[in-house]
């Protein structure tokens, strides 16, 4: 009997990152495809060699679907994408033109965004990356004015990766008020609101567990 799509995420992560393990991207394109999933998860400590042998990188998620494995959230979610058109569509220009925007929200922004707001963590008072980064939202203010949604005219798996990428609270503070009227667009979307609350709760719960391992007093 076939599992079906399957999730995979961690058992556990510390509260910073709650909200944001990118186990969510996958969630909420299922959610948005309705596309039927289950989650299961992998240790967070002591991260074994099962682990690495799905994703080399000791990180989440990663997906099965009937036989078929694969790692990284945006091959991830290209995958989902061939699975359900209300994801990915099905004509020629607006399937170009969705693909261009994932790798852009990938390769474009999160590659920029990231090592700039963790560079931010350490406090320095000058940040190398700043004139970077503003530079790449200015420019993604001006490609989106005026549109709705990033590719083919309508909501597609390019508005889940770039929002995700944008909703990180340092960077969504910086975003100009057209980026920032975006996130709150896409962000509003029920299916989001589900798998941001599933995912909370899905950790939540594995505070309990750990509770209870450890016992009273401990």
């Amino acid at each position: 009997m076939s599992d079906g799509l399957i999730i995979w995420t961690y058992d556990w992560v510390p509260q910073g990152p709650r909200g944001f393990v990118r186990d969510l991207r996958l969630r909420w394109a299922c959610e948005e495809g309705g596309l039927a999933y289950t989650v299961r998860t992998v240790p967070f400590e002591g991260r074994g060699r099962e682990h690495l042998a799905r994703q080399p990188f000791g990180q989440v998620p990663f997906l099965d679907d009937d036989g078929i494995r694969l790692f990284e959230s945006g091959a991830c979610l290209l995958h989902l994408g061939s699975r359900s058109e209300r994801l990915m569509p099905r004509d020629p220009q607006g399937h170009a033109e969705t693909l261009e925007w994932v790798v852009a929200a990938l390769n474009s922004m999160e590659m920029v965004s990231v090592p700039w707001w963790f560079i931010g963590l350490s406090g320095t008072a000058e940040n190398p990356l700043e004139g970077w980064m503003m530079s790449r939202l200015k420019r993604l203010e001006a490609a989106i004015e005026g549109r709705e949604w990033l590719a083919a005219g309508r909501f597609t798996i390019a508005d889940i990766l770039m929002a995700d990428v944008l909703r990180v609270p340092k960077v969504r503070a910086a975003c100009p008020p057209v980026l920032q009227a975006y996130v709150e667009r896409v962000t509003s979307r029920p299916a989001f609101r589900k798998a941001h609350a599933d995912q909370m709760t899905h950790f939540a719960a594995a505070d309990e567990r750990r509770a209870a391992a450890r016992g009273p007093g401990e």
